[in-house]
């Protein structure tokens, strides 16, 4: 009866059969295949919209009416990401470590194409949105190769007084942030200060600024700063207030004076709660940096954004956009880098 047993259950649990190690490879290179092939299909439809669908909207004379419609920047562009392209699904099934990077930005690549070329239709080639307020993407492409000097300057001079700005509003927030969440005195006379001067927005004391800093430099560095202090403050001193109780406990039966528990328990705890504090800072900065740049400002992205745009020059317009959002973009990209380093030993838990 027993051998009958047996032989029913292995009727009845049939071992699963395991799947063929070559259809593995061979999923694989379906997948790098399309992934490969996605992006060239969407460049190439991108410049048969180009060159095969004539242009409805009225387009400005700009510098590119003598240059040839295929030394234009825009097909030149594209031009170079199918190239570029081209190589890289080529050289995936020489190297496979590049299929992973090929299969994470090849649908990436193919949709950003569909943009553009959707971009261009609506723009340039329907013409359902009019000029001069909807330029397509030759026209901005072309304006930021006339204006390539004077807009890499501006993105200088940008960096300069974002850095000076966010590091000094840093510094301001961190300590207070760390006064304020430790000393309970700090904390009675930081609060109420905080609850009153931090909902205000930074661009509303422009006025003040400019009558209190007499150079406009200065005045916009400070408006940068306190955009920056109000997020940090309030981050930093809520994640030194909220340091669990038995870090500090064991913290104090090894001997651990105030200065230590300050420097090597709470500040590290905290640091979580100081890099989103952060990362709303930086975010506060670049709104207010815009702005900033408006007022009295002789250099910058949003000073030459306020000026292409009192002449009515979109294509410009968009084309300092897009410098802008490059410019943030790797910002934010650097400090997400910088809290991955900072915060490693924390590898796992944070999930933001």
């Amino acid at each position: 009866m027993a051998s009958n047993v047996a032989d029913s259950a292995d009727v009845m649990i049939a071992p699963e059969h395991p799947r063929p190690a070559a259809t593995v490879p061979l999923a694989w290179g379906v997948r790098s295949f399309v992934a490969g092939i996605a992006p060239v299909a969407a460049v190439t439809g991108a410049l048969l919209v180009h060159f095969l669908v004539p242009n409805r909207q009225n387009l400005p004379m700009t510098w590119m009416d003598g240059v040839p419609d295929w030394q234009h920047p825009y097909p030149l562009f594209l031009d170079a990401l199918l190239t570029v392209w081209l190589v890289a699904a080529a050289a995936q099934w020489l190297w496979p470590p590049l299929r992973v990077w090929v299969h994470h930005y090849g649908p990436l690549l193919a949709g950003f194409c569909v943009v553009l070329s959707m971009w261009e239709l609506v723009t340039a080639k329907w013409a359902w949105m009019p000029q001069p307020y909807f330029p397509g993407p030759d026209e901005v492409l072309g304006a930021l190769v006339e204006d390539r000097e004077i807009l890499l300057l501006s993105t200088w001079h940008s960096l300069r007084l974002l850095l000076t700005g966010y590091t000094v509003g840093v510094l301001a927030g961190f300590v207070a942030g760390v006064l304020i969440g430790w000393f309970r005195q700090a904390r009675y006379w930081g609060t109420p200060v905080m609850k009153v001067l931090g909902p205000l927005p930074a661009t509303a004391l422009i006025p003040l600024v400019m009558l209190l800093f007499p150079r406009s430099y200065y005045g916009a560095a400070a408006l940068i700063a306190f955009a920056v202090w109000f997020p940090v403050t309030m981050l930093t001193a809520s994640g030194v207030a909220n340091v669990r109780l038995s870090y500090l406990d064991v913290a104090r039966t090894l001997g651990a004076g105030r200065r230590y528990l300050i420097l090597h328990v709470a500040i590290p705890s905290a640091l979580p709660n100081v890099f989103v504090g952060l990362f709303n800072g930086l975010g506060a900065s670049f709104l207010t940096l815009v702005v900033a740049e408006g007022v009295g400002v002789e250099a910058g992205l949003g000073w030459y954004l306020q000026w292409q745009k009192g002449y009515a020059d979109y294509a410009k317009v968009y084309a300092s956009l897009l410098i802008m959002a490059a410019f943030f973009s790797t910002i934010m990209t650097l400090l997400f880098k910088m809290r991955d380093w900072t915060l490693k030993w924390q590898k796992g838990v944070i999930k933001w």
